[in-house]
């Protein structure tokens, strides 16, 4: 308690400040995967996780397709935007499993197991060199015939 009177020690109102900084980012972590995709992914992909015509393709009706080829999962933890996104691992991983189910449920393999911190650590560590390369590979993977089922 202060007594009447006396002035308030220097730094009192910084320390103050930060400490309500901190709480304000504690409560930002909280929000979970869709807020991180508010921060980190809306801004190219909008919100309905469409394109950016031109330059950044779309997500919704796109994204879990991506699984369904050799490669696909690892390319979607590697793509710069997630690799580099300033989020923890397993918020990263969090992030990407929403985002797959959000934008693209219809696509979602069935047998599907969730990306885990881990996983997501190991692969953003591998840089893509050439992103638009594996991504024209990984979409005629895609669009080629699915081999039809041993009898």
């Amino acid at each position: 308690m202060r007594r009447r009177g006396a002035r308030p020690r220097p730094g009192a109102a910084f320390a103050l400040s930060l400490w309500s900084v901190g709480l304000a980012a504690a409560d930002a972590r909280a929000g979970g995967p869709e807020q991180d995709y508010v921060l980190h992914c809306q801004g190219c992909h909008r919100p309905d996780g469409g394109a950016t015509p031109g330059s950044v393709p779309a997500l919704a009706g796109q994204v879990a397709r991506f699984l369904h080829v050799p490669g696909g999962r690892d390319f979607l933890a590697r793509v710069p935007g997630v690799a580099q996104a300033s989020l923890g691992d397993g918020d990263l991983a969090r992030l990407l499993n929403w985002m797959v189910s959000r934008f693209d449920a219809a696509h979602v393999p069935p047998d599907f197991a969730p990306y885990e911190a881990v996983e997501v650590g190991a692969l953003r560590r591998q840089p893509l060199v050439d992103v638009s390369e594996a991504r024209r590979r990984l979409v005629a993977a895609m669009e080629r015939p699915a081999p039809p089922p041993p009898p």
